[in-house]
């Protein structure tokens, strides 16, 4: 089968390590199907394990990718969810300590064929097209998960998102907006921010920009660089939701008084269950959300769109279709 493999791995030069070609199909162990994938969508993910960040080296030769949408051994028609708990975990899969995404442990999305726990297909509602099904299970279930599960705010709420490009960052504006919910964005990128305005936002500052008023929540993937911001911005019992710290961990404050003194909430957020990828789907489909995508290009053609997120060109969702 056709696939997109982490061969070898490079901190300067990530695509050197990337190998679009023949792979076995996998057998699937006891419990686990396949799917005959449709599309599937890049992420950071697969660039960071190109570079050697969490994935081992001694795990390679290992099929990239987390997102993918195609047709399960019983001719269903579903969504893979990407989350693999460790095996005789119940309940909510992203608390297991011992957890996996597609493309860490075991093979990824961005092959003709995948095999996951049975458990890990979603159907795919009618009238979700199938390059916005390969969107969904990473960046939009990130994103459905901060807004609707961590951050406790309802219709009506106002909601800063931190960076306006990214892709959680897109599926927050999105979500939110259909949602009812006023959200804004900051950015470096007067552009940037105007797409993000575009597709539903209320308003979009300059980065580290004093807001007009104080918000119920700030969702956070930007980190360090942005962290006074987000505890300054917010109202007094506000929350700050936080799924990633792209430009690191270690903000020069951590503003303990602030988030002690004016009752703030902090709540890390992972990905999310099986559960919330099927409400996503289905919201997606009943709010006509129609999710950003950069470009929809064959499998074959895989390290050009690898290419384009290297080089920070992306804007949206990368989708291959496949077969």
């Amino acid at each position: 089968m056709l696939a997109a493999t982490a061969v070898r791995q490079s901190a300067d030069d990530p695509l050197s390590g990337l190998e679009v070609g023949d792979r076995p199909e996998p057998t699937p162990p006891e419990g686990w199907t396949t799917v005959r994938l449709r599309t599937a969508a890049l992420n950071h993910h697969d660039v960071w394990s190109l570079r050697g960040v969490g994935l081992p080296a001694d795990r390679l030769p290992m099929v990239l990718g987390c997102d993918g949408a195609g047709v399960d051994a019983d001719g269903d028609d579903v969504l893979v969810h990407a989350v693999v708990p460790s095996p005789g975990w119940t309940g909510d899969e992203t608390l297991d300590p011992r957890r996996s995404l597609l493309s860490e442990v075991y093979d990824g999305t961005l092959a003709e064929v995948v095999a996951v726990p049975r458990h890990n297909v979603v159907p795919k509602p009618d009238g979700l097209s199938w390059e916005h099904a390969a969107c969904l299970p990473t960046a939009w279930l990130t994103a459905y998960r901060m807004l609707f599960t961590n951050a406790g705010v309802q219709p009506g709420a106002t909601v800063l998102v931190q960076g306006a490009a990214g892709g959680v960052a897109t599926a927050l504006v999105q979500l939110g907006s259909a949602a009812g919910i006023r959200m804004w964005v900051t950015s470096r990128d007067a552009a940037r921010g105007d797409q993000a305005v575009a597709l539903g936002a209320d308003r979009a500052f300059e980065s580290g920009a004093r807001l007009p008023e104080r918000v119920d929540a700030v969702l956070e993937t930007v980190g360090a660089a942005t962290w006074s911001h987000s505890i300054n911005s917010l109202r007094p019992g506000g929350t700050v939701v936080i799924s990633g710290a792209t430009s690191g961990d270690a903000p020069a404050k951590a503003e303990l008084t602030k988030i002690y003194f004016k009752q703030l909430r902090v709540v890390g957020s992972t990905m999310g269950t099986r559960t919330e990828l099927e409400r996503l789907a289905r919201f997606v489909v009943d709010a006509a959300i129609e999710p950003l995508v950069d470009s929809v290009r064959p499998l074959s053609e895989a390290r050009e769109g690898f290419r384009r997120m290297v080089d920070g060109e992306v804007s949206g969702k990368v989708v291959f279709t496949v077969g």
